[in-house]
């Protein structure tokens, strides 16, 4: 298959040589608020990468910002698993979930796992507004690598 001429095999090589990050963004119910607050500030960051998320939350973060988005299913049906399965196959760069960590979540192992594999992979996570917006604002600035 080509795309305006390209192969197919070598866009995904030129997107991997040009080391295009792909951001994930994530929040439990009672962090919708805060992620679609950073995702507004930072529309102008986000805008240059690929951007994925879990159902409700791509949703409301398209809403407000008009940012484009891939969406996953909501994450206690199963999105956080598809997210899950893209970080394990090295497809992720940077996480952005924020956790809710006083209310008990019914797909807690998801979360678990997701985390876990952000740990296995080398993987840059934020878990909440603060560290969030330390990694945003490295990407603004153009410090941000992935390279360990």
């Amino acid at each position: 298959m080509t795309f305006g001429g390209i192969c197919k095999d070598a866009f995904y090589f030129l997107e991997k040589e040009i080391n295009i990050i792909k951001i994930a963004l994530i929040a439990h119910d009672k962090k919708k608020e805060e992620i679609i607050e950073l995702a507004k500030k930072y529309k102008d960051v986000l805008v240059e990468y690929e951007l994925y998320a879990t159902g409700t939350t791509g949703t409301l973060i398209m809403r407000e910002t008009a940012l484009p988005i891939h969406r996953m299913k909501s994450g206690p049906l199963g999105g956080d698993q598809q997210i899950g399965a893209m970080l394990a196959n090295g497809e992720l760069g940077l996480i952005i979930f924020l956790c809710d960590p006083l209310t008990a979540q019914s797909h807690e192992p998801d979360v678990s796992a997701l985390l876990r594999l952000c740990d296995l992979q080398k993987i840059p996570l934020a878990t909440n507004a603060g560290s969030a917006t330390i990694m945003l604002e490295s990407l603004k600035n153009g410090n941000f690598s992935t390279k360990v």
